[in-house]
C-alpha cells in the first residue's frame, strides 16, 4: 500500500511564502538589527533568528513584527495567496 502526502491547500495551489524570508528582508532594507526588532516586539535576539527561519508563524506575532516594522506583510501573504493584487510603485 502507497501512502502518498496529503497536499495542503497551500501545495496544491503551489504558494510558497516563507514569512521568515520576507521579514528578513525588510529588516535589511531598513538597517535593523535582530536586538533592534527583538526589543520591540519584547523578545530575545534568539527568538528573532528562530523566527525569521520559520516559514509560517502565528498571526498575533505577525501582527506585533508588522507594527514595529510599520509594513504590513499581511498585505504581501494577500498579493502571494492571490486575493490582491500588488501595488504599483510610483516613479
Amino acid at each position: 500500500m502507497d501512502s502518498q502526502p496529503v497536499l495542503t491547500r497551500t501545495e496544491e495551489c503551489g504558494i510558497k511564502v516563507h514569512i521568515g524570508s520576507l521579514i528578513g528582508s525588510e529588516l535589511r532594507r531598513q538597517r535593523r538589527p535582530a536586538a533592534w526588532l527583538a526589543q520591540e516586539i519584547c523578545c530575545d535576539r534568539t527568538n528573532v533568528y528562530k523566527i525569521l527561519r520559520k516559514g509560517s508563524i502565528d498571526t498575533e506575532l505577525l501582527c506585533r513584527i508588522s507594527v514595529a516594522l510599520e509594513h504590513d506583510f499581511f498585505a504581501e501573504l494577500q498579493v502571494a495567496c492571490g486575493f490582491a493584487k500588488r501595488p504599483q510603485q510610483e516613479e
